[in-house]
């Protein structure tokens, strides 16, 4: 039986590897907009890792611009394939690449760009850098949102890709824990976010949200990182295929 002052020694060794990620590689995809992905990004780098972004621009937006950047389209199979074989090992996996439109999701072609992206896009980019993540028994951390739990009168395509993010990351954990691999997701709530802008701009609506949220605020991009930080590391070693919301308690309200 492990001692007290052993236990103790273990508890710290584990809180510190929280935000120690030195000598670690995080590649994560869809951060180049100034949003939750780049907050992600910033929070690894200043833990210590090595961290690479991609987006669909030409160039990141500034506040993304100390990242090792490259062009990625994670609806082009070939695409994402080449650039996964470009790279030996991946400690940590962030999928992080999605686009919704509020009021626009029920147009058939845009409901079908949607599912493409933050449903099979990620599917794409986990299964093409499995091997990197093998070699390290990495880890993966899908953005899936509150809205996989909710409906969402005005963002369908959003609501029904998130849903099945989350359903993918309980299939993805089962399937590649005999290989060292645990995949997760994190639940945002309602964020202050480029994507969010067109919904801020309604008073009411933020006034809405407001009333609803225990915690009385929209979440800003910061609010995720913690969530991602103890999901890459080894105090959740035994964590594998949750979505965890941070959502500010909208989602039990």
């Amino acid at each position: 039986m492990m001692s007290e002052t052993a236990g103790a020694k273990k508890s710290l060794d584990l809180i510190d590897n929280i935000i120690d990620c030195r000598d670690r590689s995080v590649l994560i995809i869809g951060a180049s907009r100034g949003g939750i992905g780049t907050a992600i990004a910033h929070a690894f780098q200043t833990a210590g890792a090595q961290v690479e972004i991609t987006g669909v621009e030409d160039e990141p937006h500034d506040s993304a611009a100390s990242f090792e950047y490259s062009r990625l389209d994670v609806t082009d199979t070939n695409a994402v394939k080449e650039f996964a074989s470009e790279r030996d090992r991946i400690d940590v996996l962030v999928n992080c690449a999605a686009i919704t439109k509020r009021d626009f999701e029920f147009d058939v072609d845009f409901f079908s760009q949607v599912i493409d992206i933050n449903l099979q896009g990620t599917f794409r980019c986990s299964l093409a850098f499995h091997p990197a993540l093998q070699k390290c028994h990495g880890s993966v951390i899908n953005i899936a949102s509150m809205y996989a739990r909710f409906g969402s009168p005005r963002n369908p395509a959003y609501g029904a890709s998130k849903a099945a993010v989350e359903q993918l990351t309980k299939s993805l954990a089962i399937a590649w824990a005999p290989d060292g691999i645990r995949v997760n997701s994190i639940a945002p709530g309602f964020i202050v976010t480029e994507q969010s802008a067109r919904a801020r701009s309604n008073p009411d609506f933020v006034r809405l949200i407001e009333t609803r949220t225990p915690m009385k605020r929209w979440g800003e991009p910061n609010d995720i990182v913690g969530a991602a930080l103890f999901l890459a590391s080894s105090s959740a070693s035994f964590v594998t295929g949750i979505c965890l919301p941070v959502d500010g308690g909208y989602s039990i309200a």
